[in-house]
């Protein structure tokens, strides 16, 4: 198997599927070139595996290429006007496409003319890419380096440096750069940021824009990093939801890097709730100015209904606190119920409460408070549940009472002493409901 040297200077044997290289020695036999490019040669520069198999073709055409594939497995025409070949195999997916040209003729993302030709050069080619670290290439079947643009400079100094004009033609890259900053740890360069700052998210759709904001978010990375080419890149007036944590930029950065840091710990339910929280943890005002607010951030960039419920909710929960005292069991169970619908249990607060910084003009919070809010949370079994009623209206209709809103008021009383930590279990329940149902005389 091919070998590459890595940025550290290690020797790193990257997976390849064996099929993958029959198939470059075919394409080589019959006079073309295949090079693996985009992520997949970053990461085996940075030592890591990536599964994502990207294959530029060069000097073969399409009619050429496609008796090749067939005999490795089923080819599909994924993409006519842009020249990609998928190839399904047993246990892989490969993706072939052929050197090509953009062109922006309208409006979007959809309006580009695309020119593929096989005999464009690889530097010639690359320059459409966004970044000079995914403007690699690795030539099979022996991996060597085709690098135009300096991207494995770049990618050693941890620095993101736009590709050539052609980046302007996608407004997308901007949010692509955060995200990769954040992934990578990079900081872009100052002519990308001043290249940046000329374009307009304006017609990017909310699936386009959200999907970048995840990856920003919940990838693994150093979100701080993408926090400051977000700023850098003056994102902050576009989006002016995303604000200091308590007047601190770094204090934000701080809280996005803890809570990616505690990702594990979450169902993957909660991970999104909590990462999109946290981004708006600078957000102060009261319950409804932080919702109100949390909501003119989510609309912009999402449909997702769990998420527009759970952030809000999420956030109303911290506003609520008193970092200097640990809320009472009747508070925890209350806070519990208020979390049941959309968060699942505590678990996402005691994560954004653990991940708060220590910076930030006027916040302030006693240094064992998170750990005895999670041991409360714990204590109380409220961490992935929420409290259920153990009073119920079967039982209730067992001792004869009618459904209807004295059944109701009776299973609310109930809960609201059970909350309170004056019944506390079902046997309790029970006994007080016929207490209450005999002495006020409820109708059976």
């Amino acid at each position: 198997m091919p070998i590459v040297k890595t940025l550290a200077g290690t020797e790193f044997t990257p997976e390849l599927p064996e099929r993958l290289l029959a198939i470059a020695g075919e394409i080589r036999n019959a006079g073309g070139r295949a090079f693996l490019v985009g992520g997949w040669v970053r990461d085996a520069l940075l030592g890591k595996n990536c599964r994502d198999y990207d294959v530029e073709v060069y000097d073969l055409t399409q009619e050429q290429l496609l008796p090749i594939l067939k005999r490795y497995g089923k080819t599909n025409l994924v993409g006519k006007a842009f020249g990609v070949i998928h190839l399904a195999m047993k246990g892989e997916s490969l993706d072939f496409s052929f050197p090509r040209t953009e062109s922006k003729v309208g409006y979007g993302h959809r309006g580009f003319v695309v020119h593929t030709d096989e005999k464009l050069n690889f530097k010639e080619a690359a320059l459409r890419r966004d970044f000079t670290i995914n403007a690699m290439g690795m030539e099979l079947p022996d991996l060597t380096l085709c690098d135009p643009y300096h991207g494995i400079d770049d990618l050693k100094t941890k620095v993101l440096r736009h590709v050539g004009p052609a980046f302007v033609e996608d407004s997308l890259r901007i949010l692509r750069g955060v995200q990769f900053a954040s992934r990578f740890e990079c900081t872009l360069a100052p002519e990308t940021v001043e290249l940046c700052r000329t374009l307009s998210l304006a017609d990017l759709s909310v699936e386009r824009l959200f999907e970048e904001f995840k990856k920003w978010l919940l990838k693994p990375g150093k979100p701080s990093f993408g926090l400051r080419a977000f700023l850098d890149i003056k994102l902050d007036g576009y989006f002016p939801e995303v604000c200091p944590f308590y007047g601190s930029w770094e204090g934000l950065g701080s809280l996005l890097n803890s809570v990616s840091g505690h990702q594990s710990v979450l169902r993957d339910d909660q991970k999104m709730i909590v990462a999109f929280a946290a981004l708006l943890g600078g957000v102060i005002g009261s319950e409804k100015d932080i919702e109100e607010q949390s909501l003119r951030f989510l609309n912009r960039i999402t449909n997702e209904s769990k998420l527009l419920k759970g952030v809000p909710e999420l956030l109303r929960c911290l506003s609520v606190l008193d970092f200097e005292r640990v809320p009472s069991d009747s508070e925890m169970r209350r806070l519990g119920v208020s979390s049941q619908k959309f968060l699942g249990g505590l678990e996402p607060l005691c994560v954004l409460v653990e991940s708060l910084p220590s910076v930030g003009e006027g916040f302030a919070m006693n240094e064992n408070y998170a750990k005895e809010f999670r041991d409360a949370a714990a204590r109380l079994g409220l961490l992935q549940k929420v409290p259920e009623p153990y009073l119920t209206g079967k039982m209730l209709m067992d001792m004869g009472l009618a459904p209807g809103k004295q059944m109701g008021d009776i299973i609310k009383q109930s809960f609201e002493l059970q909350l309170d930590g004056k019944i506390t279990d079902v046997e309790e329940a029970i006994a007080w409901a016929r207490t209450r149902i005999t002495s006020t005389g409820i109708s059976r």
